[in-house]
Parts: structure tokens; sequence; C-alpha cells
């Protein structure tokens, strides 16, 4: 029988933990990541930690208990947290707890499955940084439902991919289950603009200007229609919502319908106002802008669609999609005042008009993407 426990470090483990740490390092370079973890996390580090009492032992083995992981749990502010590139924090009003310093022993499993478990009981809003070059740990932490936020960096300037995690307290648990056992695998095979991790932001946002088990599903759903194709996708997620006889465990038929209301309404192209404020909030969530993000999208798409286009006919058509959607006069519309899409729909139209600059990010983009 597998049995685990978590508990707090102590002095005496001072010399395991280092141990964890060399072989997670090992690991890291192994599988080509060469820079992470150099010269660092040192055992001053650790002794920081255990004084603070943030440093945990992960307990855990088949036939008796051994230490066999390690993690930090940090709570209170992050400060190379504070300056985030490419991006934005979703939440910058709710204290949180950061999770640092992940390492396990050789030979051992599962040992992150039991660390994300146990933290998100302990905290309902986590960030947690990696190296771009951490494939494994990028993997997890999608898995693990955390969002990808932007990049943040290390004191002697390193950049790291930053990422966020909510507990959704106001939602069933058995909803979440049904949210990512059954609606986000169905996204995993669609383009860049409509998988998981965008859905997951949606939810996000949705959450964060109006936390409720509806905001939830809406924002879960507002795309699951993507199959029967873009043109059509926010009329087929309406009519699928209100066929999910699922969905009647938890709501009711005034609830769907405002759900499916939400999801039609959604459209960046839409040239009226969302039905409800619902749809309003669904309509801004799903506005992702950020302007790298956007460009990058843009050209993926192009990329996706029109295989047979070369660096000028992609660069002419990331011009008019920018223009026609984005810049002043374009059909993307903000449909909430105090909007929090007006300062960053703002820094991707001055990016529009700075040609030279946008050239330069598509050429970069276009190079990396290409190969």
């Amino acid at each position: 029988m597998f049995r685990m426990n978590i508990r707090k470090s102590t002095p005496d483990d001072i010399h395991l933990i280092l141990n964890m740490y060399d072989h997670s390092r090992s690991v890291m370079r192994a599988d080509g990541n060469m820079t992470q973890w150099v010269g660092y996390p040192l055992r001053e580090d650790v002794e920081e930690d255990i004084k603070r009492g943030v440093s945990y032992i992960v307990e855990s083995g088949k036939w008796k208990v051994e230490s066999t992981g390690t993690f930090a749990l940090v709570p209170g502010e992050e400060p190379t947290y504070n300056y985030i590139d490419h991006g934005r924090w979703i939440d910058e009003q709710t204290p949180y707890s950061t999770l640092h310093r992940m390492a396990a022993l050789s030979g051992t499993h599962g040992i992150a499955d039991i660390a994300f478990r146990y933290v998100k009981e302990q905290a309902s809003h986590l960030r947690v940084d990696t190296h771009h070059d951490n494939r494994p740990m990028r993997h997890i932490l999608e898995k693990e439902g955390f969002v990808y936020c932007g990049i943040i960096y290390m004191p002697d300037g390193a950049p790291r991919d930053a990422y966020e995690w909510w507990r959704y307290d106001c939602v069933p648990a058995d909803l979440k289950e049904y949210v990512e056992t059954v609606i986000l695998p169905q996204h995993e095979h669609y383009d860049a603009a409509h998988r998981p991790d965008h859905i997951r932001r949606v939810i996000a946002r949705s959450m964060m200007l109006q936390p409720s088990a509806v905001t939830y599903i809406a924002a879960a759903m507002h795309d699951i229609g993507i199959c029967e194709g873009r043109e059509v996708h926010h009329l087929a997620s309406g009519r699928i919502i209100r066929a999910d006889q699922h969905l009647r465990r938890w709501f009711n038929e005034e609830e769907i319908e405002l759900i499916a209301q939400a999801a039609e309404d959604h459209r960046a192209s839409a040239t009226t106002k969302p039905r409800s404020l619902l749809g309003c909030i669904l309509s801004e969530a799903d506005r992702d802008i950020e302007p790298e993000t956007i460009v990058r999208r843009t050209v993926e798409y192009g990329f996706s669609h029109y295989p047979t286009l070369d660096r000028e006919g992609h660069w002419q058509r990331t011009l008019e999609h920018l223009h026609e959607k984005y810049a002043e006069g374009g059909y993307l519309k903000l449909w909430m005042d105090d909007s929090p899409n007006a300062a960053p729909l703002a820094d991707l139209r001055e990016l529009i008009h700075n040609e030279r600059r946008l050239r330069s990010l598509f050429d970069n983009l276009f190079d990396t993407i290409s190969h």
C-alpha cells in the first residue's frame, strides 16, 4: 500500500535536501536544461528555508515511508514577481504563496503530484516560475491547472516562465472535475488560440471579475463549439451548452440559458453588446490582449491555414488582421467601462502604429515558428 506524509524540514534534513537538489539538477542537464540551478540552491538557501519554516519534506513509499522529495512553500510577496514581461499577472489583489525548489531523490516517482496536492490544500492562490527549458516542469504545471502569465526575471537577470493557480472555492469540486476531465481535453487538438491554456486564462480572468460557479462554467465552455468551425463556434457553443444534460446537476434551466447566451455573445467580431453582464464578462475575459501574444497567434494561425504564403505574404496578412481587428476603428469592442483590457489594447495599438518595431517582432516570430 502506497503511503505518504509531508512534514516541515529540520536541520537534520539539510544533507538529504542537498542530495535531492543534486539529483534534480542532473535530470535537468540530461533533458537539455543546462542553465537552471547553476550554483543554486545553496546550503544557505536550505538553512534559510528551514529557519523561516517554509521547507518541507515529502515522505512516501509502498512498504515503508521514506524521505523522497522536498519543496518550499513561501507565503507573501515574492520580490522577483513585482515586474512581469510579455504578459501580466491575472490576479494582482489576492495574497498568494509561491512554490520554490521542488526536488526529489533518484529512483522516486510521483513527488510532484504529492507536493501539488498538498500545496493546493494549504493555499488558494499560488504562483510559481520555472526555466523555459524545464519541459517536464512546464508540462506538470499545465497538467495541474496553472495559467502561464508571462516572464519574470531572477536577481541576475535570467528569465523564467511565470504561472498562476487558483482554487476557486466557490465552485463545486465535482464541477471542476467535470471541466478538467471532460471539457478541457476536447480543446487539446484545436488551434493555438483555443487550446486548454486559453480556456484556463479565460476562466481566471472571468473569475476575477465575478467569482461564481455560473461564471466558471461559462468561461470553461465558451469555445466548446469550435469543433464545428471558427465562424459558427459561438452559436455551436450555445447549442452544446443547452444540450448538455450533465450541467443540470449543478444549474437550473434559467442559469443554463444565461450561460448559453453568454457563449453566443462572446465573439470578438460581435457588433452588439452582450445580452447580460455575464456575456460582457466573458467577452472581456476572452480578449487576450498582450501585444506579443496577439502577434504570435496571428503568425501561427497564418502558418496553419496559409502554408503556401512566403514571409512577405505572412507579413501582409498579419498587418491586415491586426488593423482590421485591433487598430482604432477595428471590429474588436470593449463592453465594460472599467475594462481590464483598456491598457493592454492601448499598448497593442501603439505597437501596430510602430511598424518598424512590429516588423522586428514579426521577423523573430516567423523565424522561430518556421524552424
